[in-house]
């Protein structure tokens, strides 16, 4: 019997997939994990995210969900080979959306934001040799930024110093597409429309993998004919992680608080990963 799907990033980036499966279907059931005891996963070994990865989708196969969503970047950069040879469910996994921004590009000049991990790895190379042919592709690594979005900051002079360090020497580089690669950056899409053109001197447009992912989630439940009980509208969703409970209602308060649109969340410790005792009462989130 399969109770829900399930969900995990490193820490709350992968809420933005997560309100978009309930924006798609608002009676969909939910589990989500967040490896906060490990985050941030963009500047750990492949190694040792793709042990995590295997502990976190056993914990949430082991309550019942399928299909299983690699919420992260760096997770399936990592992970998602491995959790398709171990686990018979289906997992669907994160790409920087760079096939879509080579596609809509008018100057073929395109970038894709992406954690320190998730820039040097295999995947992203792969995707880069699949689909940039004839385009100028910069990757552009991120240190500290999902750390700011984690701790509930998505604009700010924090944010925004951040992108001028970082983006600052792209200025007049003609890229007009920006593939975001990393869950933790949907949330500041806000920011990037008001920054974004006047940092790079084009008329830039935003490319969020969240929803198409979540698209692919429920294909997915469809074409393996995955039964799940569904819920009432607004129901919470269920989220456990493996750091402070309270830290992390916090951060979802502040995203709140910063205009994301989330679904309520009932949030459970979960040490070390191990899935919590089926009715353990939640901390109501914000």
């Amino acid at each position: 019997m399969h109770t829900a799907v399930g969900v995990f990033d490193s820490g709350v980036g992968g809420l933005t997939v997560v309100a978009a499966l309930r924006r798609l279907n608002p009676e969909l059931p939910i589990r989500y994990i967040a490896d906060g005891a490990w985050f941030p996963y963009g500047e750990r070994s492949p190694e040792e995210i793709e042990e995590r990865s295997l502990l976190l989708a056993d914990a949430l196969i082991a309550e019942g969900c399928a299909p299983i969503v690699v919420a992260c970047n760096t997770a399936s950069s990592s992970a998602l080979d491995r959790l398709r040879e171990r686990f018979e469910v289906p997992i669907v996994g994160m790409e920087p959306p760079l096939k879509p921004a080579v596609e809509r590009t008018r100057t073929g000049k395109v970038a894709v934001l992406a954690t320190p991990s998730t820039a040097r790895g295999e995947r992203l190379a792969r995707l880069q040799d699949a689909y940039g042919g004839g385009v100028e592709v910069t990757t552009v690594p991120m240190p500290g930024l999902a750390d700011l979005v984690e701790s509930g900051h998505v604009a700010g002079e924090r944010v925004e110093q951040l992108l001028h360090r970082t983006l600052g020497p792209l200025a007049d580089s003609g890229i007009d597409e920006v593939a975001l690669g990393c869950t933790h950056y949907g949330f500041l899409r806000a920011t990037f429309d008001s920054m974004l053109d006047e940092l790079l001197g084009t008329d830039v447009d935003v490319i969020d993998p969240a929803e198409p992912v979540a698209r692919r989630a429920l294909q997915q439940v469809e074409a393996h004919g995955i039964a799940v009980p569904p819920v009432e509208r607004g129901a919470p969703v269920i989220a456990a992680t493996t750091g402070d409970p309270a830290r992390f209602a916090e951060a979802v308060a502040r995203l709140r608080a910063d205009g994301a649109d989330l679904p309520v969340l009932d949030i459970l410790p979960l040490p070390l990963a191990l899935p919590a005792p089926a009715g353990l009462p939640g901390e109501r989130g914000r």
